[in-house]
Order: C-alpha cells, then structure tokens, then sequence
C-alpha cells in the first residue's frame, strides 16, 4: 500500500471514530510505530488530524472546541437514548429521593424519559412523596417544571448561551449546599489519566461542585467522549461511581476505571 493511500485510510478512521492509537494503526496496517507518526505528522501538517499522546484525533477536537447544545442534541440520538433508558432504571419508579441533573444532550434525554414516566406511571404523590429534581439546565427544568410527581429545584446563577446552564459562584454555592443521592453528570471528555473534562472553567467549577456534593455519581457519555480531553479537568476517575456509555471503553480506560472502581455499564 502506497503511503498517501494508507494516510488516507488513517484519515478516515479518524474522521470515523473520532481517535485512534499509534499501536492500534501499526497493527491493522502492519507497519511499524515510527511509520505510523511519520504518516500522522503528515496528516497534521495538512490540517487533516491532531496529534495527541499516544495517537491523533480529529482535527477540530481541540481542548476549547465546544459545540452548543441545540447542535448536540442532534447527534447521536440513538446512542444518547439507549444511555438515558439505561439511567432511568436507576431512578426508582414510587418512592421519594432527590437526583442531580447536570446540563447536556444526553442528560436531557434522561429529562425527556423521567417526564414521560412520571406521566404514566402512578406517582408517590398519592403517599405524599416526591421525586426531587434538581437542576441548573433551562431546559431540562422546562420538560420536568409540570411533570406529576416530581418537585423541581432549580439552581440559579447568569445562563450561559452555549449550553443554557446556569454557571457563575452562586450556582456553585447553592450546589454545594445539597446532598442528593444521585448526580447524573454529563462530559466534554473522559480519559485514563485526566479524568473527566469540559472547555469551559465556569462549567468546569459548576460540575465539580455537583460531583463533590452527591452521594452517588453517575456519568452519562457516549463513546465519542471516551478517551477525549477538554481544557479544564472537573473530576477524577475515583470521584465517579458508574459509567453509562454506548461501547466498551479501549484497554487503556477499562483498565483505568477498573482501577478506580467504577461500574462501566454499556448501554
């Protein structure tokens, strides 16, 4: 295989899957490591790939690349579901309790299942027990604010456009002052060593305030989050107590979270 023809398939599989590894490229083509970042380094000098550590990802996944969340709602929705469904078995169907929903596509989905359910499912309010929701997301509060069941606490603080999530020192503050028993986090990026990560250091300081303050963390990412980093690290991977995602993590991340004792559940 001629050089620009393999690059061009290294290209692809970037473009496809988002990342790939230095040893995972030498093995599907048969070539050696050095090989493989000579081709890399040529397809960064066209703009095609970045390189990271240990591989290359796609050239528009930088540490501040963030998209707006009407954009993310829109990609992969069937994945994003099948990790909502697989949260929504967490929260239990008549009983009182409090959740945390963090602002983002996939925790929305969760938002949209939990209002259908609370629609349909006769509710704890007929014994006087709520499901607290609380939440700094605009529009995870406007599908759960009339939903039956449910009692919505919303965390206040300046909105910000991109994610329409409310961030700044008060959100923190009020986010530190609960304890509920689960937090549904959402991610920019999860990785082996970086941990959990988001562009944006407002945000960044918002999750951290929820990862510290519930008594159980839940991560919802697909798997284009999976070994990903975003410019500000918001949680290590011993701060999480499950991970829900739509494909096993690379050997890598598995070990990782092995290590640090999370439940990987592939949804």
């Amino acid at each position: 295989m001629f050089a620009e023809e393999r690059q061009q398939k290294i290209a692809e599989l970037v473009a496809g899957t988002g990342r790939v590894s230095v040893t995972m490229l030498a093995e599907r083509f048969r070539i050696t490591t050095e090989t493989v970042r000579r081709d890399l380094a040529t397809l960064e000098n066209t703009g095609t790939v970045r390189r990271v550590h240990g591989g290359a990802v796609a050239a528009d996944r930088f540490s501040t690349t963030e998209e707006s969340i009407n954009e993310r709602t829109i990609q992969r929705p069937d994945q994003k579901m099948r990790i909502a469904q697989a949260a929504l078995a967490l929260i239990p169907q008549a009983t009182s309790g409090s959740i945390l929903l963090d602002a983002g596509s996939t925790t929305e989905a969760l938002a949209d299942l939990l209002s259908r359910r609370a629609a349909v499912v006769p509710s704890a309010t007929d014994s006087g027990a709520e499901l607290v929701v609380i939440t700094h997301a605009v529009p995870i509060a406007a599908k759960l604010s009339t939903a039956p069941g449910i009692a919505l606490q919303i965390l206040g603080g300046r909105v910000r456009g991109l994610t329409q999530a409310a961030v700044g020192q008060s959100t923190v503050e009020a986010a530190q002052r609960m304890r509920p028993d689960i937090a549904f986090i959402g991610t920019n990026g999860i990785h082996p060593s970086f941990g959990l990560s988001t562009p944006d250091p407002e945000e960044a300081a918002v999750k951290a305030a929820f990862v510290h303050s519930a008594r159980r963390i839940v991560v919802l990412a697909d798997s284009s989050k999976l070994d990903a980093e975003t410019l500000v690290q918001f949680a290590s991977l011993k701060d999480l107590d499950t991970l829900i995602t739509d494909s096993e993590p690379g050997p890598e991340l598995a070990a990782a979270l092995t290590e640090a004792g999370v439940d990987v559940v592939i949804a």
